[in-house]
C-alpha cells in the first residue's frame, strides 16, 4: 500500500513539474518573429481556420480590392477576426505560436505582395508593450483567394494553458 501511494505521489508531482512549463519562443529580440516556439506536454491546442477580411463595403463588389481595403487594412480586418475566434475558445493573440500568412500580389503595387503593409498591421498584435508574445510564421504570395478583391487570409494555431 505504501508503495501504492509513493507510487501515486511520484506521478502527481511529474504531472505538476509538466504543467509548470511554459511556451519558449526563440530567436532574435528585434525580430518580428519567433523563430521557433516550443509547446510542452499538457496545453490546449486551438486551431484556427484561415480567416479572409471582412468587406468595408457590404454593397461593394468582391471583384474589387478597394471592398475589402489594401494589404494593411485588409491584414487588420484579418487579424480582429482572428482575435475574436480565440477569444471564443479562452484564448488571445498572446497565445498564437503559429501563423500562416497568404498574400495576393496587390495591383496599385505591380502585383507584388505588400509585405510591409501586412507588417504594420502584423506588429499592433504582436511584439508590443502590452502583448510582447511572437508567433512563429511563414508567409507567402499566392495567386487568389476565394473572392478577388482579397489580399489576405491568415490561419493560427494557438497554445494554452487548460482551464
Amino acid at each position: 500500500m505504501k508503495r501504492l501511494i509513493l507510487a501515486a505521489a511520484i506521478a502527481l508531482a511529474a504531472a505538476g513539474a509538466a504543467n509548470a512549463q511554459e511556451i519558449v519562443r526563440g530567436g532574435a529580440p528585434t525580430s518580428p518573429i519567433a523563430s521557433v516556439v516550443t509547446v510542452p506536454a499538457g496545453y490546449d491546442t486551438i486551431y484556427v481556420s484561415g480567416m479572409t477580411p471582412p468587406m468595408l463595403d457590404p454593397k461593394g463588389d468582391p471583384a474589387l480590392t478597394a471592398t475589402f481595403g489594401d494589404t494593411k487594412t485588409q491584414t487588420m480586418g484579418v487579424l480582429t477576426r482572428i482575435q475574436e475566434a480565440l477569444k471564443t475558445q479562452g484564448a488571445t493573440m498572446g497565445d498564437v505560436v503559429m501563423m500562416r500568412v497568404l498574400l495576393v500580389g496587390d495591383p496599385a503595387k505591380g502585383g507584388k505582395m505588400d509585405f510591409a503593409g501586412m507588417m504594420e498591421s502584423y506588429k499592433t498584435f504582436f511584439g508590443t508593450a502590452e502583448q510582447p508574445n511572437k508567433p512563429s510564421r511563414i508567409t507567402s504570395q499566392i495567386t487568389s483567394l476565394v473572392q478577388p478583391g482579397m489580399l489576405v487570409e491568415i490561419e493560427v494555431q494557438a497554445a494554452r494553458k487548460p482551464k
